[in-house]
Protein backbone atom coordinates (compact mmCIF):
# COMPACT_ATOMS: atom_id res chain seq x y z
CA UNK A 1 0.00 0.00 0.00
CA UNK A 2 1.40 3.39 -1.00
CA UNK A 3 0.36 6.99 -1.33
CA UNK A 4 -0.25 7.78 2.34
CA UNK A 5 0.63 11.22 3.71
CA UNK A 6 0.82 10.39 7.42
CA UNK A 7 1.55 6.65 7.49
CA UNK A 8 4.33 4.51 6.08
CA UNK A 9 3.37 0.88 5.53
CA UNK A 10 5.58 -1.93 4.31
CA UNK A 11 5.92 -5.69 4.61
CA UNK A 12 9.13 -7.62 5.10
CA UNK A 13 8.46 -11.32 4.88
CA UNK A 14 5.59 -12.11 7.23
CA UNK A 15 5.99 -8.90 9.29
CA UNK A 16 3.99 -5.72 8.63
CA UNK A 17 5.59 -2.42 9.65
CA UNK A 18 3.39 0.61 10.31
CA UNK A 19 5.11 3.94 10.95
CA UNK A 20 3.31 7.08 12.11
CA UNK A 21 4.90 9.64 9.82
CA UNK A 22 4.35 13.23 10.95
CA UNK A 23 7.73 13.77 12.61
CA UNK A 24 7.57 17.58 12.51
CA UNK A 25 4.51 17.46 14.78
CA UNK A 26 5.86 14.55 16.86
CA UNK A 27 3.44 12.27 15.02
CA UNK A 28 0.40 14.03 16.48
CA UNK A 29 -2.76 12.12 15.62
CA UNK A 30 -4.98 14.02 13.17
CA UNK A 31 -8.00 13.18 11.02
CA UNK A 32 -5.90 12.21 8.03
CA UNK A 33 -3.81 9.85 10.13
CA UNK A 34 -7.00 8.32 11.51
CA UNK A 35 -8.30 7.54 8.02
CA UNK A 36 -4.99 6.18 6.76
CA UNK A 37 -4.31 4.10 9.86
CA UNK A 38 -7.78 2.59 9.58
CA UNK A 39 -7.03 1.48 6.01
CA UNK A 40 -3.71 -0.05 7.04
CA UNK A 41 -5.18 -1.96 9.99
CA UNK A 42 -7.87 -3.41 7.74
CA UNK A 43 -5.19 -4.45 5.23
CA UNK A 44 -3.24 -6.26 7.96
CA UNK A 45 -6.39 -7.96 9.23
CA UNK A 46 -7.27 -9.20 5.74
CA UNK A 47 -3.76 -10.37 4.82
CA UNK A 48 -3.25 -14.08 5.57
CA UNK A 49 0.49 -13.75 4.90
CA UNK A 50 1.08 -11.38 7.85
CA UNK A 51 2.13 -13.15 11.03
CA UNK A 52 2.98 -10.12 13.19
CA UNK A 53 2.95 -6.32 12.99
CA UNK A 54 5.05 -3.49 14.41
CA UNK A 55 3.68 0.00 15.12
CA UNK A 56 6.29 2.73 15.50
CA UNK A 57 6.80 6.46 15.06
CA UNK A 58 9.19 8.35 12.81
CA UNK A 59 11.56 10.89 14.33
CA UNK A 60 11.74 11.81 18.01
CA UNK A 61 8.35 10.51 19.17
CA UNK A 62 5.99 7.58 18.99
CA UNK A 63 2.92 9.85 19.08
CA UNK A 64 2.44 13.09 21.02
CA UNK A 65 -1.34 12.69 21.17
CA UNK A 66 -4.15 14.38 19.29
CA UNK A 67 -3.29 17.29 17.00
CA UNK A 68 -4.76 20.22 18.93
CA UNK A 69 -4.37 22.52 15.90
CA UNK A 70 -7.40 20.76 14.40
CA UNK A 71 -9.65 21.87 17.25
CA UNK A 72 -12.35 24.05 15.74
CA UNK A 73 -11.77 22.69 12.24
CA UNK A 74 -13.00 19.12 12.81
CA UNK A 75 -16.53 18.08 11.79
CA UNK A 76 -19.48 18.69 14.10
CA UNK A 77 -19.95 16.18 16.95
CA UNK A 78 -22.81 14.51 15.08
CA UNK A 79 -20.71 14.01 11.95
CA UNK A 80 -17.70 12.99 14.05
CA UNK A 81 -19.70 10.22 15.74
CA UNK A 82 -20.95 9.00 12.38
CA UNK A 83 -17.41 8.95 10.98
CA UNK A 84 -16.18 7.08 14.02
CA UNK A 85 -18.79 4.37 13.47
CA UNK A 86 -17.67 4.08 9.87
CA UNK A 87 -13.94 4.28 10.58
CA UNK A 88 -13.47 3.07 14.16
CA UNK A 89 -9.68 2.87 14.37
CA UNK A 90 -9.70 1.68 17.96
CA UNK A 91 -11.96 -1.28 17.17
CA UNK A 92 -9.80 -1.98 14.12
CA UNK A 93 -6.81 -2.39 16.45
CA UNK A 94 -8.71 -4.99 18.46
CA UNK A 95 -9.74 -6.92 15.36
CA UNK A 96 -6.19 -7.46 14.05
CA UNK A 97 -5.79 -11.22 14.50
CA UNK A 98 -1.99 -11.36 14.69
CA UNK A 99 0.21 -9.95 17.48
CA UNK A 100 0.92 -6.22 17.25
CA UNK A 101 4.05 -4.76 18.82
CA UNK A 102 4.25 -1.09 19.79
CA UNK A 103 7.85 0.14 19.52
CA UNK A 104 7.82 3.31 21.61
CA UNK A 105 10.44 6.04 21.64
CA UNK A 106 10.25 9.63 22.83
CA UNK A 107 6.84 11.05 23.59
CA UNK A 108 3.96 8.60 23.97
CA UNK A 109 1.15 10.87 25.09
CA UNK A 110 -2.66 10.75 25.12
CA UNK A 111 -3.85 9.00 21.97
CA UNK A 112 -0.31 7.71 21.49
CA UNK A 113 -0.41 5.79 24.77
CA UNK A 114 -3.91 4.58 23.99
CA UNK A 115 -2.73 3.21 20.63
CA UNK A 116 0.21 1.49 22.29
CA UNK A 117 -2.07 -0.13 24.86
CA UNK A 118 -4.31 -1.48 22.09
CA UNK A 119 -1.29 -3.41 20.83
CA UNK A 120 -0.42 -6.77 22.34
CA UNK A 121 3.21 -6.15 23.25
CA UNK A 122 5.07 -2.93 24.03
CA UNK A 123 8.79 -2.24 23.88
CA UNK A 124 10.10 1.16 24.96
CA UNK A 125 13.45 2.80 24.49
CA UNK A 126 15.08 4.38 27.52
CA UNK A 127 14.10 7.88 26.35
CA UNK A 128 10.36 7.13 26.19
CA UNK A 129 7.98 9.37 28.17
CA UNK A 130 4.33 8.53 28.86
CA UNK A 131 1.46 10.80 29.92
CA UNK A 132 -2.32 11.22 29.74
CA UNK A 133 -3.05 14.99 29.80
CA UNK A 134 -6.72 14.94 28.76
CA UNK A 135 -8.26 15.79 32.15
CA UNK A 136 -6.20 18.98 32.29
CA UNK A 137 -7.69 20.00 28.94
CA UNK A 138 -11.25 19.49 30.15
CA UNK A 139 -11.70 16.13 28.42
CA UNK A 140 -11.57 12.44 29.18
CA UNK A 141 -9.68 9.96 27.00
CA UNK A 142 -11.74 8.94 23.97
CA UNK A 143 -9.70 6.00 22.68
CA UNK A 144 -10.02 3.60 25.57
CA UNK A 145 -7.51 5.01 28.05
CA UNK A 146 -9.84 4.84 31.05
CA UNK A 147 -10.33 1.13 30.32
CA UNK A 148 -6.98 -0.09 28.98
CA UNK A 149 -4.72 1.65 31.50
CA UNK A 150 -6.28 0.04 34.61
CA UNK A 151 -6.04 -3.35 32.90
CA UNK A 152 -2.26 -2.91 32.98
CA UNK A 153 -1.58 -0.77 36.05
CA UNK A 154 -4.54 -1.57 38.26
CA UNK A 155 -7.17 1.05 39.27
CA UNK A 156 -4.89 3.03 41.60
CA UNK A 157 -2.14 3.39 39.03
CA UNK A 158 -4.67 4.41 36.39
CA UNK A 159 -6.19 7.08 38.63
CA UNK A 160 -2.72 8.46 39.28
CA UNK A 161 -1.87 8.72 35.59
CA UNK A 162 -5.25 9.99 34.43
CA UNK A 163 -5.92 12.54 37.16
CA UNK A 164 -2.45 13.94 37.91
CA UNK A 165 -1.42 14.00 34.20
CA UNK A 166 2.17 13.49 35.32
CA UNK A 167 4.89 12.26 32.99
CA UNK A 168 6.20 8.74 33.46
CA UNK A 169 9.67 7.75 32.30
CA UNK A 170 10.40 4.38 30.73
CA UNK A 171 11.70 2.62 33.88
CA UNK A 172 8.56 3.51 35.84
CA UNK A 173 6.37 2.57 32.86
CA UNK A 174 7.96 -0.88 33.05
CA UNK A 175 7.22 -1.12 36.78
CA UNK A 176 3.61 -0.03 36.23
CA UNK A 177 3.05 -2.57 33.46
CA UNK A 178 2.53 -0.06 30.66
CA UNK A 179 5.39 -1.69 28.72
CA UNK A 180 6.87 -5.17 28.79
CA UNK A 181 10.51 -4.28 28.30
CA UNK A 182 12.86 -1.30 28.03
CA UNK A 183 15.84 -1.29 25.68
CA UNK A 184 18.72 1.13 25.05
CA UNK A 185 18.18 4.05 22.71
CA UNK A 186 19.20 2.96 19.23
CA UNK A 187 18.23 -0.68 19.82
CA UNK A 188 14.46 -0.25 19.67
CA UNK A 189 13.85 -1.05 16.01
CA UNK A 190 16.20 -4.02 16.14
CA UNK A 191 14.52 -5.48 19.21
CA UNK A 192 11.04 -4.94 17.77
CA UNK A 193 12.03 -6.52 14.47
CA UNK A 194 13.61 -9.53 16.18
CA UNK A 195 10.52 -10.06 18.33
CA UNK A 196 8.16 -9.69 15.36
CA UNK A 197 10.12 -12.08 13.19
CA UNK A 198 10.10 -14.65 15.99
CA UNK A 199 6.33 -14.35 16.38
CA UNK A 200 5.78 -14.54 12.64
CA UNK A 201 7.89 -17.70 12.38
CA UNK A 202 5.54 -19.64 14.68
CA UNK A 203 2.49 -21.48 13.30
CA UNK A 204 0.07 -18.64 12.52
CA UNK A 205 -3.09 -20.43 13.67
CA UNK A 206 -1.67 -21.15 17.12
CA UNK A 207 -0.48 -17.58 17.60
CA UNK A 208 -3.82 -16.16 16.47
CA UNK A 209 -5.74 -18.48 18.81
CA UNK A 210 -3.51 -17.63 21.80
CA UNK A 211 -4.16 -13.94 21.21
CA UNK A 212 -7.90 -14.54 20.89
CA UNK A 213 -8.00 -16.64 24.06
CA UNK A 214 -6.20 -14.02 26.14
CA UNK A 215 -8.08 -11.02 24.73
CA UNK A 216 -11.58 -12.50 24.92
CA UNK A 217 -10.98 -14.52 28.06
CA UNK A 218 -9.91 -11.50 30.09
CA UNK A 219 -13.50 -10.23 30.11
CA UNK A 220 -15.14 -13.58 30.86
CA UNK A 221 -15.73 -15.50 34.10
CA UNK A 222 -13.01 -18.13 34.56
CA UNK A 223 -15.31 -21.05 33.73
CA UNK A 224 -16.36 -19.44 30.45
CA UNK A 225 -12.77 -18.47 29.67
CA UNK A 226 -11.61 -22.05 30.14
CA UNK A 227 -14.35 -23.24 27.80
CA UNK A 228 -13.18 -20.67 25.23
CA UNK A 229 -9.62 -21.96 25.56
CA UNK A 230 -10.78 -25.56 25.10
CA UNK A 231 -12.74 -24.67 21.95
CA UNK A 232 -9.78 -22.84 20.46
CA UNK A 233 -7.39 -25.62 21.40
CA UNK A 234 -9.63 -28.12 19.63
CA UNK A 235 -9.31 -26.03 16.49
CA UNK A 236 -5.54 -26.37 16.32
CA UNK A 237 -3.64 -29.41 15.16
CA UNK A 238 -2.81 -31.87 17.93
CA UNK A 239 0.83 -31.72 18.99
CA UNK A 240 2.43 -34.84 20.48
CA UNK A 241 3.31 -34.49 24.15
CA UNK A 242 7.00 -34.24 24.99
Amino acid sequence: MTGFATIEYRKAGAVAYVSLNRPRSLNAYNLEMRDELYQVLLAITDDPDVGAAVLRGEGRAFCAGADLTEFGTAPSPVIARQVRRERDVWQAFLEVPVPMIAAVQGYCVGSGLEMALLCDLRIASEDAVFAMPEAGLGMIPAAGGTQTIPRHTGPAGAMDLLLTRRRVAAPEALELGLVGRVVPVGRLDHEARTLAEGLASAPREAVVFVKEAVRRGADLPLTDALELEARLAAGTMAVPEA
